[in-house]
């Protein structure tokens, strides 16, 4: 049979759709377009820009020909490309600010091969940028059940942030659970569960079930600080992520 960590890796080879991020502005941000294009150097999305338009800067995400999202220029920078992982780590802002904009999302269904820092500045912070998301969603709907790998459950502890949405979740009807190796301390109303094995320290999950907005990120770790991850909110996927996660 397989283990957990063989069946999440199965999980996370998709077929990804051909997929293109196009920046339309008038004016060519330079420095922007050079963190976009490093954010996503490697993956399997396109970077282009459109200088040829007038209007509000847009970003959006082209598939077979189609737009199929679409974000303001700030909304993306606001969240992403102008902010760096210690902003969501350390909650200054609160997860209600934290919003994912369309076209991150819209790019569901894609495996990523992410870095940490200092390999990378945005690389991870775009999982990040997801995870919150899926947990705001479970915080919206205040049903269902909401599963979370964290490798390491003492970032329970000392990342402010996480905390902070963590104690909410545990005041709302979610049925929260999280996962990772053991630590100390930990929240009440929250159901625990901890390990040595490999699943436990390489799978970074966030699955939301129980709703009519399933939505699972599932990342696991290749190397040190290097992940290969992907986010969707196709249900039967979402499903076999939560299977996995649950028999933990």
């Amino acid at each position: 049979m397989a283990t957990p960590v063989e069946q999440f890796r199965d999980l996370l080879d998709v077929e990804p759709p051909e997929r293109t991020v196009l920046v339309r502005d008038s004016d060519e941000p330079a420095p922007l377009m050079r963190l976009l294009e490093g954010a996503f150097a490697g993956q399997p999305v396109d970077i282009e820009m459109d200088t040829t338009v007038d209007g509000e800067p847009q970003v959006l995400v082209v598939e077979a020909g189609d737009i199929v999202a679409r974000s303001s220029l700030d909304a993306l920078m606001d969240a992403f490309l102008l902010v760096n992982s210690d902003s969501y780590r350390t909650g200054m802002a609160g997860i209600d600010t934290q919003q994912a904009p369309d076209v991150l999302t819209a790019l569901a269904d894609t495996k990523f091969r992410m870095r940490g820092f200092p390999a990378s500045n945005k690389e991870k912070l775009l999982l990040i940028v997801l995870s919150r998301y899926i947990e705001q969603t479970a915080l919206d709907d205040d049903a269902g059940t909401l599963r979370t790998s964290f490798q390491r459950l003492s970032r329970l502890n000392d990342e402010r942030g996480t905390r902070a949405v963590y104690e909410r979740l545990a005041d709302s009807n979610v049925d929260t659970h999280v996962y990772g190796m053991p630590t100390d301390g930990t929240l009440p109303n929250l159901t625990v569960h901890d390990g040595q094995t490999p699943a436990y320290r390489d799978s970074w999950f966030v699955v939301h079930t129980g709703t009519d907005s399933p939505a699972a990120l599932l990342c696991l770790q290749t190397d040190e600080n290097e992940w290969d991850g992907l986010w969707t909110f196709d249900r039967e996927r979402v499903d076999a992520i939560e299977s996995v996660a649950a028999t933990l």
